[in-house]
């Protein structure tokens, strides 16, 4: 599989810089004051007001402007540092307090009063119902100093737990393997052509494609998403050229396609990333589709699809097969492409002529500013123990193998299928409901008995995506060091700009209220959602339980075996496997027709047209087209929450 064609020319795709920076200086610090204290509020009050917050946008909004302060202060900002900027707004745009304010929800919520669940929610979570901290809403409270106390320590330990088994994966994958990771060079390429437009290089490559890919952004932008949220503000009902999220097309295909979800997904993005993809796993996932749209028929004729009855969407389509059979199936897929994984790093142990150079772990190459291989074992080792040492002082009552396997057998298996997955085809793999049917078990087997443990912060994790973040940090050249500082920059400033910000929306307005019209619509929803399945641990009994056959997923196991060695006989291309595998996943497979369609426009029509090119235009076009579709996003937010505001002032 080392030897397939498309996986060489990914790799080779963007070759790492032979000198590295650590672009950490001044700027940085700014910057990270700027993304702490004006992006993430501003992203806090959109996800109450309107459910999403500022998303990717954020970053490339805060590198453009950057980066055109410093033209006009007759400086350049160089490419590591533009990463940085890039790696901060994402770092910092997830605040941990935002948790704190659904927590205070959840205890006073009908949802868990009707379910009678008030009383069992811990007191570390939020604190009970007859604080006074509810009445003063603040969390400058002594009754809230535990929770706290706990949110910063875990988030620390998280942190640090960032260059633990997550980078040694890096290292394994990206170093000895020489896994090609197709979607890197999109962040990679992206802020290199951003540090090409800052330095004046008008005529290069990059920023010109970045820059065709902006405007194509913002024209889809325009109809996609500003025309509805400008037209919704005016009139009665939005104007929606573009369907969104989709056309649904299951209730009309039902008939001849039972327990099929059919319809067609217009998000152009998607042609984009077909392009970036490489060829063979979006032509897998089309033909694992295939199969699907077969197989779904003939599993609700002879019932094992039982729980579809015509007349369902998509959603509810998609969630009647998970329960019935894809779930199961899939975590078998899963273990498949793991059990592959480890058959060729096992292989290569075994045979002189592997092709795989482990001395590259402790070789890396001079002034990336590596961490020692063993070290960043050490720092996944002492995380995962600190994790388990929370869970047993949270819930002693919950059986404590439980957390061992989950953070020295489970997490690894995981985190070592998806960084594969994200090396070969690009592709996030998660096995579902693994962490809620643990639960369920110990209540079922074990006698435990409580909720503590669906807040606790077990070591269910999957490193794989860092790999990815490791792999761009790489190719632009940015030093590891410079990374690490970063994160000792950003910690204190999430930390307290996340508090600071919580308090002050929570002193506005009561949360959820009419001032937060999203959390007041949905918050009960969801509350209702996530307190139903909790209450399976109180009387040990779960259709979630229920859902999991150990016969399903043997046959998911056996399949993805069998598949990958009929391909591998054939000679055929081993992306090919991978991507039939996450066409077989279940998952909701309108946007598969796009993709297809922009697989097959780079293949047969831009790499004819501009030969080996094309595969560094692809990422940096979609970069662009990211950007472009971010500011004309924010700027529908923007007059949303304008247009709102003014409508509730009082004249």
């Amino acid at each position: 599989m080392y030897d397939d064609k498309e996986l060489k020319e990914y790799r080779d795709l963007m070759q790492p810089p032979e000198k590295f920076e650590e672009g950490f200086d001044w700027k940085t610090i700014v910057g990270a004051i700027f993304i702490g204290f004006l992006m993430m509020p501003g992203s806090m009050y959109l996800q109450l007001v309107i459910g999403q917050g500022i998303g990717p946008a954020a970053r490339w909004v805060t590198i453009i402007l950057f980066a055109e302060i410093a033209k006009r202060s007759y400086t350049h900002l160089k490419e590591q540092e533009i990463f940085l900027l890039y790696y901060m707004a994402g770092a910092a745009l997830a605040s941990p307090f935002q948790g704190l304010l659904w927590n205070q929800y959840l205890v006073q919520s009908d949802a868990a009063r009707m379910l009678g669940l008030t009383e069992f929610i811990p007191h570390w979570v939020a604190p009970a119902l007859g604080s006074g901290s509810y009445l003063e809403r603040t969390f400058l409270h002594r009754d809230w100093l535990v929770p706290i106390m706990l949110l910063v320590g875990s988030q620390l330990v998280q942190r640090i737990d960032h260059f633990g088994l997550g980078y040694s994966l890096y290292r394994i994958t990206s170093d000895v393997e020489k896994l090609p990771f197709p979607m890197a060079p999109v962040g990679a390429l992206g802020t290199m052509a951003l540090a090409e437009s800052t330095e004046d290089k008008k005529t290069g490559w990059k920023w010109r494609v970045f820059s065709i890919g902006g405007v194509i952004g913002l024209a889809f932008g325009f109809f996609y998403v500003l025309l509805p949220a400008l037209s919704g503000l005016l009139f009665t009902q939005p104007i929606r050229l573009i369907p969104i999220p989709w056309i649904e097309l299951t209730q009309h295909t039902e008939d001849v396609l039972p327990a099929v979800a059919t319809g067609i997904q217009f998000d152009l993005g998607l042609v984009f990333i077909g392009m970036v993809l490489p060829f063979w796993a979006v032509i897998g996932g089309l033909l694992g589709l295939i199969v699907t749209i077969a197989a779904n028929p003939i599993l609700y004729a002879h019932g094992i699809l039982h729980r579809w009855h015509p007349g369902m969407a998509t959603v509810e389509t998609v969630f009647a097969n998970n329960f019935d059979f894809y779930m199961s199936f899939g975590i078998g897929l899963g273990l498949a492409i793991g059990a592959v994984g480890v058959y060729h790093v096992v292989k290569s142990f075994k045979s002189s002529s592997g092709g795989l150079d482990f001395s590259a772990l402790f070789n890396p190459p001079e002034g990336r500013g590596d961490i020692n291989f063993w070290v960043s074992i050490g720092i996944y080792v002492f995380s995962t123990l600190c994790y388990i040492a929370f869970c047993l002082w949270l819930v002693p009552n919950f059986p404590w193998i439980f957390f061992v396997l989950y953070g020295f057998v489970y997490t690894p298996v995981i985190s070592y299928i998806s960084a594969r997955m994200e090396g070969v085809a690009g592709q996030f793999v998660a096995l579902p409901m693994v962490r809620e049917f643990s639960f369920i078990a110990g209540a079922k087997f074990f006698g435990y008995h409580g909720l503590e443990i669906w807040y606790a912060p077990i070591p269910v994790h999957n490193y794989g995506e860092a790999t990815v973040q490791f792999r761009q940090i790489e190719l632009t050249g940015t030093s590891l060091k410079g990374i690490i500082k970063a994160e000792i920059l950003v910690f204190p400033i999430v930390m307290v700009s996340s508090l600071l910000f919580s308090q002050f929306l929570w002193q506005l307005a009561p949360i959820p209220s009419p001032e937060y019209p999203f959390a007041q619509e949905l918050w009960h929803l969801q509350a209702l959602n996530s307190l139903l399945l909790q209450t399976s641990t109180l009387d040990g009994n779960s259709l979630f339980f229920e859902a999991l056959s150990g016969p399903v997923v043997l046959s998911g196991l056996g399949l993805g075996l069998i598949l990958y060695s009929v391909l591998n006989v054939l000679g055929l291309p081993v992306l090919l496997v991978y991507g039939v595998v996450r066409g077989l996943g279940q998952s909701t497979p309108h946007g598969m027709l796009l993709e297809v369609v922009g697989a097959l426009l780079g293949r047969f029509y831009f790499l004819k047209k501009y030969g080996t090119k094309w595969r560094h235009y692809a990422p940096v076009l979609l970069a662009g087209f990211s950007c472009g579709m971010g500011l004309t996003g924010m700027f529908a937010m923007g007059c949303t929450l304008i247009m709102k505001s003014l409508g509730r002032l009082a004249y």
